[in-house]
């Protein structure tokens, strides 16, 4: 029996938060997790001198629910954010939550909230923000002994509401991650560090930075919150990589690394990547990807006073491959395109 979906202009929505009827929560205490399961309440309670207030142990992941056309409401690879999760809650020891229990209970949240999953054809999704702090109390510099997992969902818009068109970024004085520190996962404490750079370019009427890599400055890693795809003039997807490990590994860019190779046919080269390159124009497009935009197409790049527009499209149309990889990968998601096995998860 179809749910009655909530009475939402599903084509204003926006990238905020709204509650929805639940969230999902476990806890961690004496060396196990609990059973978990559904919650009503939407917020947290914790001692003033709970670790995540002290020593920043948190890690999350972002995913979202569809609807697709033939009406299945779906995710997109949870497995990859469950081991995605239990890296980083390893990295900065912290009790990874076990994987078939994260796919499970983003299966059991979004079902309770069918009701919140837009329809297909609104642009518009239901995003699932898993996150685990550290609840226990720690006065020294140490790891805390009590955590709490939680899933919130809430029905999103479009990450960049005027649709998907070419952005400017700019080349930071700053970096986001430390060489060889926590940049390879997805901790706040990396996002804390691109807050201050990011205003400062938002400001200057850029829509994100172009990090470069935190030991030598000279190569290309990735924005604020995604990462970065070339095409080169011969056609091929050139995928930066970090000799410093300290670019996230996302989920996005992998599948559309795939998508690439098997679908489209295309040469795809993962290696490191010079600013310099860019600069000389070696590069006919520019992306950024992530599980938000999914792509969203750089026009230009600024760095002091050089200005590299990409292609003949520049600020102007999207480049054909970044477009296809986009309406590809989408078209997966959606249900549209068959895509590998496993990676459209059905929900309900």
């Amino acid at each position: 029996m179809a749910v009655e979906k909530k009475d939402i202009d599903w084509g204003s929505l926006g990238f905020a938060y709204q509650p929805t009827d639940y969230s999902y929560v476990c806890n961690y205490k004496d060396g196990a997790w609990e059973e978990g399961g559904l919650t009503t309440d939407h917020t947290l309670t914790l001692s003033e001198c709970a670790g995540i207030f002290h020593y920043c142990q948190e890690v999350f992941e972002g995913l979202k629910a569809y609807t697709t056309k033939s009406g299945d409401i779906v995710c997109f690879r949870p497995d990859l954010n469950a081991s995605r999760m239990a890296d980083s809650a390893c990295r900065i020891v912290m009790p990874p939550f076990p994987e078939d229990k994260f796919v499970e209970a983003v299966k059991m949240v979004v079902k309770a909230n069918e009701a919140w999953v837009p329809p297909f054809g609104s642009g518009a999704t239901l995003y699932v923000r898993p996150i685990m702090v550290a609840t226990g109390e720690v006065i020294g510099v140490k790891p805390a002994d009590e955590y709490q997992f939680r899933i919130l969902v809430t029905p999103v818009g479009p990450y960049y509401s005027g649709g998907v068109k070419p952005v400017a970024v700019k080349v930071p004085e700053y970096d986001r991650a430390a060489p060889h520190g926590t940049g390879a996962i997805k901790a706040g404490l990396n996002y804390a560090m691109s807050l201050y750079p990011s205003v400062q370019a938002h400001a200057e009427g850029f829509a994100d930075n172009m990090f470069l890599d935190p030991q030598t400055h000279t190569y290309v890693e990735e924005s604020g919150g995604a990462n970065f795809l070339f095409v080169d003039k011969d056609g091929t997807l050139v995928v930066p990589q970090s000799a410093t490990d300290s670019i996230l590994p996302s989920i996005t860019r992998r599948s559309l690394v795939q998508v690439a190779q098997d679908l489209l046919g295309m040469t795809v080269v993962e290696r490191p990547v010079k600013f310099s390159e860019v600069a000389e124009g070696a590069f006919v497009e520019c992306g950024m990807c992530g599980t938000a935009a999914v792509i969203s197409p750089v026009g230009k790049v600024v760095s002091g006073e050089t200005e590299v527009t990409f292609g003949e499209g520049g600020m102007e149309h999207v480049g054909p491959v970044m477009a296809k990889l986009r309406e590809t990968l989408t078209g997966i998601q959606d249900g549209e395109v068959e895509g590998p096995e496993g990676w459209v998860v059905k929900i309900c």
